[in-house]
């Protein structure tokens, strides 16, 4: 008993929950959303919603006009937030709302495009003041990014790195020592979006990882149905959805009347549909991780 109080006594969020999941023998769900879609105060109850339906941790996709690895259901999310001027700070502030409600485990997924606009340090202190436990960097190779992958170690913020089934076993390693909270598995090759089947090579590719590190390895990438999330977690310690998650919000937010760029306010929908909005998501989220209870 007492070692495992001492496991989680961690003073990352990330690293927190994965030790209270792994004492009680449950997997991770975690969802992934658009930051600003459809409006910052809607992205604050969406997560506080996700988490009361049972969210782990909860992505926040920084919204970029060149997204590199997001299908066309997340473009268009970010499409619609950027027309209404929404920026990087936009993010904390959405963090620091959620913060006053919440401490549920919180990443960014962001281009390093905008971290070297911001400039590393200033990143981190932005980040962590409003609460963000680490980040996802799609484009950050291993190699080139050493120094920031050192300046987020020294803050105990997490960054998480992804591997692909097509990745060199070599880079494999590299990529293995050097992802902090958990590693994001690839699921597939290509974009992410809803798939109807995984691949049947998931499972090796994932016990491969699983031998070559202690930390939480999770997948993503067309994981959008209950029996997708029964497959992962049968093998994986946690279950990535993005598309399908905003596939839905989008159904809202992208609603003919409902965006008026380039304005943030008055809210692009009303609090009625807000209301059954979190009411489908929250209701889908419990069908989705049914497998996992």
């Amino acid at each position: 008993m007492l070692s495992v109080v001492k496991e989680l006594f961690v003073s990352n969020r990330i690293d927190a929950r994965f030790a209270e999941l792994r004492a009680a023998s449950r997997k991770a769900f975690i969802p992934y959303v658009s930051a600003g879609d459809p409006d910052l105060d809607a992205t604050v109850d969406i997560v506080l919603a996700l988490e009361e339906a049972g969210a782990s941790l909860v992505e926040l996709g920084v919204p970029y006009s060149d997204p590199l690895a997001d299908g066309p259901v997340i473009q268009d999310a970010f499409s619609r937030v950027l027309a209404r001027g929404f920026r990087v700070a936009d993010t904390w502030e959405i963090v620091r709302r959620i913060r006053l409600r919440s401490q549920v485990p919180l990443l960014t997924m962001v281009s390093y495009s905008l971290v070297y606009r911001c400039g590393a340090e200033r990143f981190l202190d932005d980040a962590i003041a409003a609460g963000v436990d680490g980040a996802v960097i799609p484009d950050l190779g291993v190699e080139e990014g050493r120094d920031f992958l050192d300046r987020a170690a020294a803050r105990d913020f997490a960054t998480v790195l992804l591997v692909a089934p097509t990745t060199d076993p070599v880079r494999e390693r590299a990529i293995v020592e050097r992802s902090t909270g958990f590693l994001y598995c690839i699921s597939v090759v290509g974009i992410t979006g809803e798939r109807t089947t995984l691949p049947p090579e998931l499972r090796g590719h994932v016990e491969r990882l699983k031998k070559l590190t202690t930390r939480p390895v999770c997948v993503g990438f067309g994981v959008s149905t209950p029996e997708h999330v029964r497959t992962v977690a049968s093998v994986a310690d946690g279950v990535i959805v993005g598309s399908a998650i905003v596939k839905l919000i989008s159904a809202y937010a992208a609603a003919p009347g409902k965006v008026s760029p380039p304005q943030k306010s008055p809210a692009p929908f009303s609090p009625s549909d807000r209301a059954k909005l979190l009411a489908d998501l929250s209701r889908f989220v419990r069908d989705l991780t049914a497998p996992l209870r």
